[in-house]
């Protein structure tokens, strides 16, 4: 099976050695995004409300670049550093859900990368 690399100038570029995406088959797997700027690789200023909406347009931008969108997406994972925002995240990650809600886990974490308060994976049919 022939992996291909998925990469956007339009999602922060990776910070450690891996790739924004793969797709591998029928299916698109999505590195965790954090809520940082693309082009300046800075968290996004707010809250846990700002670092949300950043994090899930940066998810966006990588499923684009692979031709697909939320509608595709079958699996996420959100990692919190503190659960009591899973109130105000679900409510923001809702409205970017497609058509049927994908399956998902959400953790609390110790820490992110870079200080972010959310983090959010995702993976993708294409078939």
């Amino acid at each position: 099976m022939e992996l291909i690399k998925i990469e956007t100038a339009k999602a922060p570029a990776a910070i450690g050695p891996y790739s924004q995406a793969i797709r591998a088959g029928d299916f698109l797997y999505c590195s965790g995004q954090v809520p940082l700027v693309p082009g300046t690789g800075e968290l996004v200023a707010g809250g846990i409300e700002a670092q949300t909406r950043q994090s899930l347009e940066n998810l966006q931008h990588v499923l684009g670049a692979a031709g697909t969108d939320f509608n595709s997406v079958v699996k996420t994972t959100i990692y919190l550093t503190d659960l009591g925002d899973f109130t105000v995240v679900n409510g923001i990650y809702a409205s970017y859900c497609g058509d049927v809600s994908p399956a998902r886990a959400t953790v609390q974490v110790a820490a992110l990368p870079k200080g972010a308060l959310v983090e959010i994976d995702a993976v993708a049919y294409l078939g």
